[in-house]
């Protein structure tokens, strides 16, 4: 089956002295300031987020998100993830806007103007929900693709890629989100990797062969 490419982004993650889990789009550097991010007690980011802008885009979110029966709080996250709420954001690799679209999924989606947040919510959201119709519902598989490509997540027999950056995007997603991002199975294995001397964390419907795990729903 023929898809759009993947938007794509760089994501790092870590724990302030608080307990906060603070977002940002570089490695850790040890003195970074972090910021309240909008509707959430819990999460911080290195780039401060103008709670006004963030909130334009509210209807937009919720309008989508219910057109395409894709909850809310995953289309928040996403945008957030993708873009920080900027939708002039453009990425080197030329994914565009909001929620960071590449000119062949703009095609797909019929979006002309990639920093118009309408066209760039509407064609973002249709493009996820494209993708959980594809991986029957299950959002870890849907935003791996929408980070590495179906192609990648088909490759690795339908499971997150082992690449760093897709990891750290869906475990960003996952906490970012209002519950955890749905699993097709009822067990769900808690998977720790260490990837350049980092700690890496993510999770899967599938019991791996190797490395640190523990069950951690059933």
């Amino acid at each position: 089956m023929a898809v759009a490419s993947p938007a794509r982004a760089q994501i790092y993650t870590w724990a302030d002295g608080n307990g906060h889990l603070v977002l940002s789009n570089r490695p850790k550097g040890g003195t970074e300031a972090a910021y309240v991010v909008p509707q959430s007690d819990s999460i911080r980011a290195t780039r401060a987020v103008d709670v006004t802008k963030s909130s334009l885009y509210d209807e937009l979110i919720r309008e989508h998100a219910r057109l395409n029966g894709i909850r809310t709080d995953l289309v928040r996250a996403v945008v957030q993830v993708e873009s920080a709420f900027n939708p002039l954001a453009r990425s080197p690799k030329g994914a565009m806007g909001l929620m960071q679209l590449m000119p062949k999924t703009m095609a797909e989606f019929g979006v002309r103007n990639a920093f118009n947040p309408a066209e760039n919510i509407r064609g973002g959201v249709a493009y996820l929900k494209q993708l959980l119709t594809r991986y029957s519902n299950n959002e870890v598989l849907a935003l791996a693709a929408y980070n590495a490509g179906p192609g990648a997540v088909d490759k690795h027999g339908q499971t997150v890629p082992p690449y760093k950056e897709t990891q750290e995007y869906v475990s960003k997603i996952n906490r970012i989100s209002a519950r955890p991002v749905q699993m097709r199975s009822s067990v769900i294995y808690k998977i720790t990797d260490f990837v350049d001397g980092r700690e890496s964390v993510r999770y899967s419907d599938q019991k791996p062969s190797t490395g640190t795990y523990e069950q951690i729903g059933r």
